[in-house]
């Protein structure tokens, strides 16, 4: 009976495996036949005309990759810090379980939220209306749990010995953390950090409060009301305009590129991802 239940249960999950990528692979071959007509050169080189009827996606492309930049630069160093506080200086074990548990409570947090938040502290309070480096901010929060844990879990696979030998040779914790933890747990932060960006690069909703306009924005020359355009932004409006064969053809374009971009971005983490799995269960 045990061996018929066991039998059972990996026949479902492997049927919902293959149901799950199933849907994937016709989500992407969709996407994939229907915004191939838009990819030529000038897609990629013009900015959006006529209401997206026209043109391509420069400063589209251009705006989300700004605002990743700035997400990621905002976001590495407090993920430092958090993730080696909960290892090197944070002794209390039920401390570190109830920071980690945070963390994976904040990570579940709704990207909506996250842009209201943002709306309230860097729009109103702070009167930036919508700004580049807003928006940046905000994603940069958002991705900051997932960034930390990865970190957190990569710091967790180094074996004591190493520790404990840069003690034996009279290092202090400050020089262990950087001769010893962070060039070997490097790996973990930046496949964390692609992750964390992959996750960024598709949010609608943090930016569309804080950062972003349909169209009329360049290269950003400064902070306050200093709007970009972004893929997710301009895919949400042009969606409710598809009834127009151009302007659906662009729209199935853009989502295009930016499935390519958080492909991409998954992609250059994942052996970062599986060779942390092996060495955890080394």
């Amino acid at each position: 009976m045990r061996r018929f239940t066991d039998l059972l249960l990996a026949a479902v999950a492997a049927c919902c495996g293959l149901v799950a990528t199933g849907l994937l692979v016709g989500l992407v071959a969709v996407i994939a036949a229907r915004g191939a007509p838009a990819m030529d050169w000038s897609f990629f080189t013009e900015q959006v005309r006529l209401a997206g009827a026209a043109g391509g996606i420069l400063w589209n492309l251009v705006g989300t990759l700004i605002l990743l930049a700035t997400a990621c630069g905002f976001c590495t160093p407090p993920a430092v810090a958090l993730a080696l506080w909960e290892r090197v200086w944070l002794r209390n074990e039920r401390s570190r379980r109830w920071l980690r548990t945070a963390l994976y409570a904040a990570n579940g947090i709704p990207s909506i939220l996250f842009g209201l938040c943002g709306y309230i502290l860097f729009v109103q309070k702070l009167g930036w209306g919508k700004s580049w480096l807003a928006g940046g901010l905000v994603l940069g929060f958002m991705m900051l749990p997932t960034v930390t844990l990865a970190f957190v879990e990569r710091l967790r696979a180094i074996p004591p010995k190493y520790p404990e030998a840069a003690a034996a040779i009279g290092l202090n914790r400050t020089q262990q953390v950087w001769a010893v933890l962070i060039p070997q747990a490097r790996g973990g932060l930046i496949t964390g950090t692609l992750l964390g960006l992959a996750r960024a690069a598709g949010e609608t909703a943090p930016i569309l409060f804080t950062a972003t306009i349909f169209a009329g924005a360049t290269f950003p020359d400064g902070i306050r009301d200093s709007p970009v355009l972004s893929l997710p932004y301009h895919i949400f409006i042009l969606a409710q305009d598809s009834f127009d064969p151009a302007v659906g053809t662009r729209v199935w374009g853009a989502a295009l590129v930016l499935l390519a971009l958080v492909f991409a971005l998954s992609l250059v983490a994942l052996p970062g991802r599986l060779r942390q799995h092996e060495e955890s269960h080394d």
